[in-house]
């Protein structure tokens, strides 16, 4: 298997004000490509501490962040984006789609910074949505969709420029049981297609839906075995 993300000796501080306050402590971890990874932890563990340095959303005190081949921590603002637009899609427990832009467009907006023409955005998002069985409600806006809707979207949209990991932050924490064990089965069922997941998640039975388990606590990996 091919290496898609490496972290080594990452730690991260914010400074409130005077105050220095570490919230990760020498991080290693290697994941392989087509690895399905759960990270759990307490709050305050720092899991999305961690999540928006691995989704180049924030950068390392000290360390490195290797995404593929390339060193995050040598690349600009701009090039973050970019490799955030191609190599990563984001999945998130408040969905984050735009209220006022249907489903279709909520999906076709990453193609968009990445200059796709406009009749492969068309083909690409609605090819998804018919995928996750939104193919009748492309044209209806997120307060029309249920929760679970609003979450295929969601992953419609992160699934749209075929990035290499998926990154997904508490993806039912929103949700009820029975919504919630449909969009681990999505995420099952991307898994065995190929894809590179990791996500973050309180419950302990959806972590045990995953090859691995990474355990944080007080901002340092505890475990990272298979489960």
């Amino acid at each position: 298997m091919r290496g898609v993300l490496k972290i080594e000796n990452v730690s991260k501080s914010y400074h409130l004000g005077k105050l220095e306050v570490p919230v990760l402590h020498d991080i290693n971890l290697e994941v392989q490509e087509g690895e399905f990874t759960a990270v759990m932890g307490p709050s305050g563990s720092g899991k999305s501490t961690l999540m928006n340095l691995i989704g180049c959303l924030d950068r390392p005190t000290c360390g490195k962040i290797i995404l593929g081949d390339r060193d995050t921590s040598l690349l600009s603002d701009i090039e973050l984006a970019r490799i955030r637009g191609k190599k990563l899609g984001f999945i998130f427990q408040t969905f984050n789609l735009i209220s006022r832009l249907t489903a279709q467009k909520n999906v076709e907006m990453p193609m968009i910074y990445q200059d796709i023409p406009r009749q492969q955005r068309i083909k690409r998002a609605r090819e998804l949505l018919d995928m996750l069985g939104l193919g009748d409600r492309a044209d209806h806006r997120p307060g029309e969709l249920s929760g679970g809707q609003r979450q295929r979207v969601a992953i419609a949209r992160a699934l749209v420029n075929d990035p290499e990991i998926l990154l997904a932050d508490e993806p039912t924490g929103n949700l009820d049981s029975k919504t919630g064990r449909e969009i681990m089965e999505i995420f099952n069922k991307l898994h065995s297609e190929g894809r590179t997941i990791l996500m973050v998640t309180h419950d302990q039975g959806l972590a045990q839906n995953c090859g691995r388990i990474i355990r944080l606590k007080d901002g340092r990996i505890e475990d990272g075995k298979n489960s």
